[in-house]
């Protein structure tokens, strides 16, 4: 492995940061642990690798250390990259990151970098990543800060990419698939009059995830803990083909009032998973 001079990503540091003083206290078996989950080796390693590129170039690299391919179906769908108005693409979440990662490398490159992430603002830690994001921090402090990082996305001159569901896909009843989704691109892009581009991705994390997810969502509510396990996943991952389904836009004016924007929200949804029927 790479000789790593500079850390970006440290386990024994964001546990003094969230607990102070009280981190001593952590188990030395747990907090291997946490760096074991976390990669935080390998995540290192490519963050230096990678330390000189930000933006799609940095997308790209992330896929070829991971060494995942991508086949894209449908890019004749995708608005020309001189179209002058502005699009929200959405996407089903069945990974949590290499999913991300890879429609961000397809609409990075036909679009210049033209295009934001709204993320957790976690992932604004990643300085390559960093430059196509706008945060947003759902669960802490600034959750109220939340509709003004939503304006700031859409007012902005860049096309959005929104997994509207919020969280990775979860298992149930045998099929993987997202959360219900949340109506804030409907109303966001009728507002701004951005026409909506339906992306499916093709792919699932571990059985043990879903399992994990589940009970999480059941039992420990406040907490997700099966985020913990994300990165574990995008290794697990690794070497793999994934498939991504485009399908054409959806003008913004079909949003009318003959629905409310959740019913919306979960037209679209529907659309996305025809991309792969």
């Amino acid at each position: 492995m790479q000789t790593i001079t500079e850390k970006t990503i440290d386990i024994e540091a964001v546990l003094r940061s969230k607990m102070g003083s009280k981190a001593r206290w952590v188990p030395r078996f747990a907090v291997k642990w946490l760096k074991h989950i976390a990669h935080e080796d390998q995540v290192n390693e490519f963050l230096w690798q990678a330390r000189d590129l930000t933006g799609t170039p940095w997308l790209v690299a992330c896929l070829n250390f991971l060494g995942v391919k991508i086949e894209v179906e449908g890019m004749e769908n995708l608005p020309s990259k001189d179209d002058e108005r502005l699009y929200t693409f959405v996407s089903n979440h069945p990974l949590g990151g290499i999913d991300g990662v890879a429609i961000g490398s397809v609409l990075g490159r036909q679009y210049n970098d033209r295009f934001r992430y709204l993320v957790n603002d976690l992932l604004m830690n990643l300085p390559g990543l960093a430059p196509l994001c706008i945060p947003i921090n759902k669960t802490g402090k600034q959750s109220r800060d939340f509709p003004r990082m939503v304006e700031a996305g859409f007012k902005s001159q860049n096309h959005i990419l929104m997994f509207p569901a919020g969280l990775c896909s979860r298992r149930r009843h045998g099929e993987v698939c997202d959360l219900d989704w949340k109506k804030t691109f409907i109303t966001k892009s009728v507002e701004t009059q951005r026409d909506v581009v339906p992306i499916h991705f093709e792919g699932h994390n571990s059985k043990f995830f879903y399992r994990l997810s589940n009970i999480s969502d059941r039992l420990v509510k406040k907490v997700n803990i099966a985020m913990l396990f994300l990165v574990d996943e995008m290794f697990k991952n690794t070497g793999n083909t994934f498939r991504i389904h485009i399908g054409k836009p959806i003008s913004w004016q079909t949003f009318d009032k003959s629905r409310t924007p959740a019913e919306w929200a979960a037209f679209v949804k529907e659309q996305v998973y025809r991309l792969n029927a």
